[in-house]
């Protein structure tokens, strides 16, 4: 049963459901029409051992650390966790200058295969490096932190935790952040199917009908797997979206950048004007 008013439960454990047959269909056309090479990739500063780390994927089309960037690295770099970036740009050349002094560990990677071919090359990466290490993995579709995450890392009970999940489709963690506990080769081969060696989607509905609807059920065979806010309500299925001023009084430490961009049209504009206000009392920068 949801815990709130809006249909959240909180520190829900997850249940598989079963996708239409419909959409396992178009999931079997993806695989035979959209999956191709993986984005190349370059390892420009090598990951050493830590127990902790976070994984932040950034694109960068042209090549430009925007403001926002800026203050989600200085937020993440004060947790005192080592930091990789993985960051997607037309060439190794077109990375930012002295980026790498942002960082504990660096990766350019090609701009296709969206953040999911991100996901993969960092997180292997850290495997062969790091073994066993917990890592916080989140891209740049989201703007904060703005709150503490060390109290929400706590809640993070499972060996794969997402901050939201959504039943749309079927009941699936939201893959803009999560946590995964004990990173490790074999957990990733547990995965394959998921981060696909060698292999990337390079359509956004193949990557979320293929990979990030799949991730939490494809992981639950293997490892325990939750999330710390689920909504179950299918009016509302996208907490990240539709219920993101009612988790910020959760303590929720994210802004999607959509609510406020792309599907702000989606929203009660009292709702996008609360959210603008949030980002400018925590001295996040304006634009995106």
């Amino acid at each position: 049963m949801p815990d709130d008013s809006f249909g959240l439960s909180t520190d829900w454990t997850f249940e598989a459901t079963r996708a239409s047959r419909h959409y396992r269909r178009d999931r079997i056309k993806d695989v035979v029409r959209e999956l191709h090479r993986a984005p190349a990739f370059r390892i420009v500063k090598a990951a050493g051992f830590a127990p902790d780390w976070t994984l932040y994927f950034l694109y960068l089309a042209d090549g430009q650390i925007t403001p926002a960037h800026r203050f989600t690295l200085g937020q993440l770099r004060a947790m005192g966790r080592k930091l990789l970036l993985v960051c997607a740009a037309p060439t190794p050349d077109d990375l930012p200058t002295g980026l790498d002094e942002l960082a504990d560990a660096l990766i350019w990677k090609g701009l296709s295969g969206y953040d999911f071919s991100a996901y993969a090359v960092g997180l292997r990466h850290i495997a062969a490096r790091s073994g066993g290490a917990n890592v916080l993995v989140l891209n740049d579709s989201v703007l904060g932190p703005f709150s503490d995450l060390e109290p929400l890392l706590a809640r993070a009970r499972w060996d794969l935790t997402g901050f939201t999940a959504s039943s749309i489709y079927e009941n699936h963690i939201q893959s803009y952040a999560f946590v995964m506990r004990g990173v490790t080769r074999w957990r990733l081969r547990s995965l394959w199917s998921v981060f696909l060696p060698g292999m990337a989607f390079d359509r956004f509905n193949a990557v979320v009908r293929c990979q990030e609807t799949r991730f939490a059920r494809i992981a639950s065979r293997h490892m325990s797997v939750g999330a710390l806010w689920y909504a179950g309500n299918v009016e509302r299925p996208d907490p990240a979206l539709f219920g993101a001023a009612h988790l910020l009084e959760l303590g929720f430490p994210f802004i999607k950048r959509s609510t406020i961009g792309k599907y702000r049209h989606m929203l009660d504009p009292e709702i996008v004007t609360r959210l603008e206000r949030r980002l400018i009392s925590c001295g996040h920068p304006p634009g995106l």
